[in-house]
């Protein structure tokens, strides 16, 4: 497999590690988002000083207002953040 292809794979496998926990193995959870952060990005979720701003981040995610974090919503979440970050690291080169 490629590099893009091999993180395209690693991306599906982290969310559904996570979604599998508990019911609907297709959608996160709030605790299972908030576990997958905490595990999977822990120097973004450093920045994360409190319950509240892990709440707000759930509601900005939860699209469908259902309450979880689908695929579809979990992706939006990482290419923001992907977004973000090359917009960082973009500016501090030059």
């Amino acid at each position: 497999m490629t590099d893009l292809e091999t993180s395209m794979a690693t991306i599906i496998g982290v969310f559904q590690k996570y979604s599998e926990r508990e019911g609907d193995k297709h959608k996160l959870k709030k605790t299972e988002l908030k576990d997958l952060l905490h595990d999977e990005l822990p120097d973004l979720m450093a920045h994360v000083s409190d319950q509240s701003t892990l709440d707000s981040l759930m509601e900005s995610l939860d699209a469908d207002g259902d309450a979880e974090c689908d695929f579809q919503e979990f992706m939006t979440f990482i290419s923001v953040v992907t977004v973000c970050c090359h917009e960082f690291f973009k500016d501090k080169d030059n």
